[in-house]
């Protein structure tokens, strides 16, 4: 998505530990009409898919996973990473790991909110290890959930992350695939 990328390249700050920080318009201060195209993308890559429920983790891949809701007129669900006085028992749980955070969450979603019958498109911001995808994977296959397919905003490619999507045999679409930060300029896959 040209104008994703053209986007980082304007606003993304490379921070040391292959960090890429975008809260000018991603993950801190969202711009909604940006969120909105990146929402119609998702669509179109997974239009054919008959997917059911659209499934992210709080939070920054909240934006995303609503707008491509909005165009595929499909429920959202996040996994929420803090407990709740409202959300305290019947969840599917796993654990995830934030190498930007370095602490370990427990996700968790309402049983109520994805079950079997469920065919679940996970959309995130980054792409980089893959623990929190492979978080959402846990708690779809202990809902018996099917899984269509995962879009991501920014996939950072020399990440283990698309490795594990990969080997599970699902669909990955990235908006914005970065291969490298050599010389702390974000350098996409493709560029010469």
């Amino acid at each position: 998505m040209k104008l994703l990328e053209e986007r980082i390249k304007k606003d993304g700050v490379v921070l040391p530990g292959n960090v890429l920080k975008v809260n000018q318009f991603l993950n801190h201060q969202i711009d909604p009409e940006l969120m909105y195209k990146m929402g119609e993308e998702f669509a179109r890559l997974f239009k054919d898919e008959e997917i059911t429920k659209i499934i992210t983790v709080e939070s920054s891949g909240i934006a995303p996973a609503v707008m491509t809701g909005l165009v595929m007129k499909l429920p959202v669900v996040f996994a929420r990473k803090h407990k709740s006085l409202t959300l305290v028992d019947n969840l599917y749980t796993s654990d995830v790991y934030s190498y930007t955070k370095k602490v370990t969450n427990t996700i968790s979603v309402d049983k109520k909110f994805l079950t079997s019958d469920d065919k679940a498109l996970i959309i995130d911001d980054f792409l980089a290890n893959g623990q929190a995808v492979q978080g959402i994977f846990n708690i779809c296959d202990a809902a018996g959930a099917e899984i269509k397919g995962v879009g991501i905003v920014i996939e950072k490619s020399f990440q283990e992350g698309a490795k594990i999507i990969h080997d599970r045999g699902v669909r990955l679409e990235s908006l914005a695939v970065i291969s490298s930060f050599d010389d702390n300029q974000v350098h996409f896959e493709g560029e010469e």
